[in-house]
């Protein structure tokens, strides 16, 4: 196998024997055959919207087909195999409407006739595709390197498309983009500099994406607000809700009520408590169980009660608790309790209210009565309306700096940088945090700075939208460009939708971005110093030296 995607290949080089995340070789020449496969439906994609053929419903099933070939995500080749037969299908099907609107019968390239064969090993050809994908690039390792950085963000908006286009916020030009950048992994034409902008048209293409996610999320549930976190049980029959997916834990939410079963969430849905429509109408939503992706083996043997994985993370289940454990949409994982859409498109979460009912539930005795919480729901609008209170107090030098500390949160011991550096922090800065990275010190007590909190939960990954949009409105505040800001971004990164972000903040002009805790194995040495020269974007190194050097007093405008 080969896959390099994720922070955690092996050696920092890739993957060659089995996937750190624990996808086997064969699971990983699926996901390989899966995104040939599309890559041969974007091209009669894109023939057919030239010609105003309808392609909705395959729009939305390349991008969940995309999200299923994220890293921990899905691992089930069966519905992997049903993903590749539906490409195939959409792609035959969108021929035929072509031919019947011109009356020609179209000339397709290669790719766009490609037939899996169905009676042989999938995971096989998808290798053999893997091979030929990687010996096209010849000698020219930039370009290849840029060919996999504008797919791996393309996984990323497919994923943020999915979730957007659930909450029925969905614009033509983010499939269309997909189609395109899709079809041009198959061009050997194009020079390094086309590739450099493809990547940058990538993290465009996110920005809007994400904006459309967060005007779902936003005009669904409402602004999200600082609101207190519980971190405790508390006794009775529970269900734990994984993943990022807000509009799949109302659903459970909804079918939940009445039942005396109290819901908790888990990983990234921690920053759904800050949404206001969704805390007011359904109080059975009661607190936070657990921290980040990766200790979800040990946090989800010891809840009582049924769990709910609805969109990655997902590590491969231990047989301790697998029986309890659910999954939907594009997550799988071989015999893995699966609650297929309906017709309708909802899901029917039956079978795990039973399940919770079945099970043990958090006893009195075991419920601690020291109570724990943290306080989400910072995002932009929160922060936004204490604008001038920060202004006031970056002028009065009450607050020095700003720090965006977060992203993907991993297994590796060195990934102990961010928790460090966060502790480092001198008493009058500001840290912004998002995604699951924040659950390295999102519990820590740091205090306030006149009133305002040191730490501040702007929301999931899926909120970076919000955090680029707090940083663009001080810079207009203070009428200066956002890279002279008192503003320094230290990101971490684990996947494909850490990638399609850091793309956006490059498509934006941001600069000196510190990345960890590992550089891309996907980046080139000579793509990387492209990236340096042009934004300043660097390793992280020590916590005191990189603290050191973000608040050097000649960094910034305003100091």
């Amino acid at each position: 196998m080969f896959c390099e995607q994720c922070e955690q290949t092996a050696s920092g080089q890739g993957c060659h024997q089995w996937g750190a995340c624990g996808k086997s070789p064969e699971v990983n020449g699926v996901h390989d055959l899966l995104i040939y496969c599309l890559r041969g439906l974007a091209p009669v994609a894109l023939g057919a919207h030239k010609l105003g053929i309808s392609t909705h419903n395959i729009d939305v099933f390349t991008c969940e087909a995309m999200f299923a070939t994220m890293t921990n995500v899905n691992f089930d080749q069966k519905r992997l195999n049903d993903y590749v037969r539906r490409a195939i299908a959409y792609r035959e099907q969108l021929k035929l409407q072509i031919q019947q609107a011109t009356g020609v019968a179209q000339t397709w390239s290669d790719i766009s006739c490609y037939q899996p064969n169905f009676d042989d090993s999938l995971a096989e050809q998808g290798q053999d595709i893997t091979l030929k994908f990687i010996s096209q690039s010849g000698t020219n390792v930039d370009i290849f390197s840029l060919k996999l950085t504008v797919l791996y963000g393309l996984k990323g908006v497919a994923s943020y498309a999915f979730h957007a286009q659930e909450l029925g916020q969905e614009d033509e030009r983010v499939y269309k983009f997909c189609y395109e950048a899709l079809a041009n992994l198959d061009n050997q034409d194009l020079s390094l500099d086309h590739w450099v902008n493809l990547a940058l048209k990538v993290g465009e293409i996110n920005l809007l994406t994400m904006e459309l996610l967060d005007a779902g999320h936003t005009s669904t549930y409402g602004h999200p607000v600082p609101t207190l976190v519980d971190l405790h049980a508390k006794a009775g029959k529970a269900i734990l809700v994984s993943g990022h997916d807000i509009p799949q834990l109302e659903a459970i939410l909804k079918q939940t009520v009445g039942t005396s079963i109290t819901v908790y969430t888990h990983g990234e849905l921690l920053p759904a408590h800050g949404y206001p429509r969704l805390k007011q109408t359904y109080p059975h939503l009661y607190g936070h169980y657990g921290t980040a992706w990766q200790n979800q083996t040990k946090e989800f043997a010891k809840f009582p009660g049924a769990i709910i994985i609805t969109t990655n993370c997902l590590m491969p289940p231990h047989a301790n608790y697998e029986d309890k454990l659910f999954s939907i949409g594009p997550v799988g994982y071989p015999g893995l309790n699966y609650l297929n859409a309906g017709v309708d498109g909802s899901i029917d979460f039956a079978p795990a209210i039973r399940k919770a009912l079945e099970l043990p539930e958090f006893r009195e005795d075991e419920v601690t009565n020291v109570p724990r919480q943290v306080t989400t729901g910072f995002a932009r609008n929160a922060i936004l309306s204490v604008a001038d209170q920060i202004i006031t107090a970056v002028k009065a030098g009450q607050i020095r700096h700003f720090f965006l500390i977060g992203g993907c949160d991993g297994a590796k011991p060195d990934r102990n940088y961010y928790t460090e550096l966060v502790e480092k922090v001198p008493n009058d800065c500001i840290i912004l945090t998002l995604a699951c990275g924040k659950f390295r010190f999102f519990d820590k007590d740091l205090g306030d700075i006149g009133g305002i909190p040191r730490l501040l939960d702007v929301g999931q990954c899926n909120d970076a939208y919000s955090a680029i949009q707090i940083a663009l409105a001080l810079a207009n505040a203070f009428e200066v460009d956002v890279n002279e800001l008192p503003l320094s971004m230290i990101l971490s990164w684990y996947e494909q939708k850490a990638v399609a972000i850091l793309l956006t903040l490059l498509y934006l002009g941001i600069k000196d971005i510190r990345l960890g805790p590992t550089l891309p194995a996907f980046i080139s040495p000579n793509v990387f110093k492209l990236l340096s020269q042009k934004y300043n974007l660097q390793p992280i190194t020590k916590p005191d030296a990189d603290l050191a050097a973000c608040l050097a007093p000649e960094s910034y405008a305003l100091q």
